[in-house]
């Protein structure tokens, strides 16, 4: 796997180092002590992760990849990075709902954030590898991604829309409580406490393996389309990667705007459907029109969001506007 583009594991090691660095710097430096997150404070984060993806993909990344299987990595990046990043706004929203659900204190959600982060980056990166290998020895799989992201796509464009979050439902959960007593009330940041010589876990506990648990779902659908955009598992893993770790920021960033993005899940529903249809067809199309530049898989999925987003803030305007007539 590592051969596929002239990368070594000294490339991994060195950005793995890097990612765990800045985020000692971020918990240990710039948000020791838990605080609540500003928008301001969170949209400078947001375009610092941003920043940096961006000068990886220019300045790191190269043009082009020794063994030609890549022809455009920088594209490649770019396009895994920002179809990563919409896919994760839906799972801002989830998280968001989950810490309403648990009454969780704005102060507090940025270490639960961190610690869930971390725990994706590792669960993330297994399932690239594992990916990675599987489309390397037989790579008919990206066919069953293709026929799986279609299928989600559709389903959720016309599932009921239901966003209520039942954790007690989630099997993480289940077999937490039944390995660990589980105390009745937060206690501040901490994950566990000890009482009557008995380790137990508190609430805050199980609010991460919830977000822990959700992440997986989300995952299911995102590292499948990826694989769209390229085979090359390096640019998969760190354009992953980059997008995980803007998720933090992002959170506080568009918490607090959900009702503004109404028609966000349709949106990421065509483009979930938009991934499998391409991965499905990208045979018969390279047959008959050649290569297809990733920019335009990467056009077509900002005008999507771009659209969705657009119309959820006309939903919104008009409801509010229907509103303020009917209280006249």
């Amino acid at each position: 796997m590592l051969a596929y583009a002239g990368i070594t594991a000294a490339h991994y090691a060195l950005f793995i180092a890097a990612v765990i660095l800045f985020l000692a710097l971020d918990l240990g430096l710039f948000n020791r002590k838990a605080h609540r997150i500003s928008f301001k404070e969170a949209l400078g984060w947001t375009a610092l992760w941003f920043s940096m993806a961006m000068a990886f993909a220019f300045f790191i990344v190269p043009a082009e990849l020794p063994t030609g299987i890549e022809p455009h990595p920088r594209m490649a990046f770019l396009t895994g990075y920002v179809l990563e990043l919409s896919l994760s706004m839906d799972n801002v929203f989830v998280i968001a709902l989950i810490f309403t659900y648990f009454r969780v204190e704005h102060k507090y959600q940025h270490r639960v954030l961190f610690w869930g982060i971390l725990g994706a980056i590792i669960m993330r990166g297994l399932m690239i590898g594992i990916g990675a290998a599987a489309v390397a020895k037989w790579e008919g799989i990206l066919y069953l991604f293709g026929a799986f992201l279609l299928f989600t796509g559709i389903k959720m464009l016309f599932a009921d829309n239901d966003e209520g979050v039942e954790p007690e439902g989630n099997i993480l959960v289940k077999i937490a409580r039944r390995i660990f007593p589980v105390h009745d009330q937060f206690e501040g940041e901490r994950f566990t406490i000890v009482r009557d010589g008995k380790r137990m876990l508190t609430p805050m506990a199980i609010v991460l393996i919830t977000v822990e648990s959700t992440d997986v779902v989300f995952a299911v659908d995102s590292i499948p389309a990826i694989f769209s955009v390229t085979k090359d598992p390096f640019i998969v893993f760190t354009s992953n990667m980059f997008a995980i770790l803007g998720l933090r920021s992002l959170y506080f960033v568009l918490a607090g705007a959900i009702e503004y993005f109404h028609y966000l899940k349709y949106g990421l529903a065509l483009v979930l459907a938009f991934i499998g249809a391409k991965m499905l067809g990208q045979h018969w199309l390279e047959e008959r029109f050649g290569a297809i530049p990733h920019w335009v898989a990467l056009a077509v999925v900002a005008v999507i969001i771009l659209i969705s987003i657009i119309a959820s803030i006309i939903h919104k305007l008009r409801a509010q506007g229907s509103n303020q007539d009917g209280s006249d």
